[in-house]
């Protein structure tokens, strides 16, 4: 059996299973015909055996996270403060919603899995009305919880089926107190594994808590500087099979809000090469600059009705540069980063066994001369083999 303090870590990808011992990293292609523990322990078997439950510790990203709505009061306070929880807690936010102009927004049709309703601070009451409540009934959800003002808080429960009500996120002072809605949604995400059977079946291998892959990598950022020559400020992507992960640093952000992390992330659940391929070809069609992008790579639309390596390759760089243009100024989404002064790209995930630092080179060039009209250069840095996951999952 395992040997005193020894871990073993697994990550299950949408797409690759990884193991790391004290002694090595191997990596396998998931068969998806297989129930994920069976592909495994056929694979990895008689290194799985060799460790006592209470040493293996596995994180995921195959269930793709959480879809996420945020209902609140104010861009500056609820929402910005709101989003900012979720995204710490792995959640993937479908769309954020300005109370006041609820009536204006369309209805999203497929299920979601957990609304957040917040705002107001706590001498406040009487925020939330009909609208709210009409809004919702439309809405087809699995989960809601709310976060605001706690003078409304029993009027907006009696009103809402199955509402949890949580602490106010936001304190008399306008800052943010996140640990209680952490606690909710990272503890939503445990049951969503916990719901997944094939995911569920780990806990006969571990005796701990299974987490999301990306909650892992953002651990290890702060000790990145020792295994990697990044140069901060830095950003780093991990392109996968299901979700594109962008993890940053705070001073690359101009919103100073008061929190416990160093680094904060987001998921974009849409932008896997596998299985979210389709979804990562419709939003490259609807980019403006992607045709003038594929010319530059020398191939046509053609290449998105491909099955090669080439077209993986193509995808992967799309990919790229899609999620530098949602966090550009040049998309309004969920936050500006400023990209001119990033030093370091760092790159993680299956797309490190599919591009080179050349190829990646290329597409960040060229997002920085035709979004930023800037020769700017960030240094490309390439995790080839998953050694910041395993930092993270050591202090995990």
């Amino acid at each position: 059996m395992s040997q005193e303090n020894e871990k073993l870590l697994i990550d299950v990808g949408s797409t690759y299973f990884k193991l790391c011992t004290p002694d090595n990293i191997e990596q396998h292609f998931r068969d998806f015909n297989k129930d994920i523990l069976d592909d495994l322990l056929q694979k990895s078997g008689s290194t799985i055996e060799r460790y006592n439950k209470d040493d293996v510790h596995i994180c995921s990203s195959a269930n793709g996270g959480l879809s996420t709505l945020i209902i609140g009061l104010t861009n500056t306070f609820s929402l910005k403060y709101a989003t900012n929880i979720a995204f710490n807690s792995g959640i993937n936010i479908i769309d954020t919603i300005l109370y006041q102009n609820i009536e204006e927004y369309s209805v999203p049709g497929d299920l979601i899995d957990v609304v957040i309703v917040v705002g107001g601070i706590n001498s406040n009451a009487g925020i939330f009305g009909d609208n709210l409540y009409n809004y919702l009934s439309q809405l087809n959800y699995s989960n809601i919880v709310f976060v605001g003002s706690e003078q409304d808080a029993a009027e907006v429960q009696g009103k809402i089926d199955n509402l949890v009500v949580l602490p106010n996120i936001i304190d008399d002072r306008l800052h943010i107190v996140e640990e209680h809605l952490k606690e909710y949604l990272t503890n939503l995400y445990q049951q969503d594994i916990m719901g997944k059977e094939d995911i569920k079946h780990l806990y006969e291998i571990t005796s701990n808590q299974i987490f999301s892959t990306p909650y892992i990598v953002n651990k290890a950022l702060p000790h990145i500087d020792a295994s990697f020559s990044v140069v901060n400020p830095f950003i780093l992507l991990d392109i996968g099979g299901a979700t594109t992960d962008i993890h940053y640093s705070k001073d690359l952000v101009d919103d100073n809000i008061v929190t416990e992390n160093e680094f904060d992330r987001l998921v974009f659940k849409k932008l896997g090469v596998y299985k979210s391929k389709q979804s990562l070809i419709f939003a490259a069609q609807n980019n403006e600059f992607t045709y003038e992008l594929l010319t530059h790579l020398k191939v046509t639309e053609n290449i998105f009705e491909e099955q090669s390596d080439k077209a993986t390759k193509i995808l992967m760089q799309l990919a790229i540069f899609l999620v530098l243009c949602k966090i550009s100024h040049y998309r309004k989404a969920y936050i500006n980063l400023k990209l001119l002064t990033v030093n370091s790209i760092v790159i993680t995930g299956g797309i490190t066994k599919v591009l080179t630092t050349e190829e990646i080179e290329d597409i960040v060039e060229f997002f920085y001369r035709k979004i930023l009209t800037s020769d700017h250069k960030p240094v490309t840095i390439l995790d080839s083999n998953y050694h910041i996951w395993t930092l993270g999952a050591k202090g995990a």
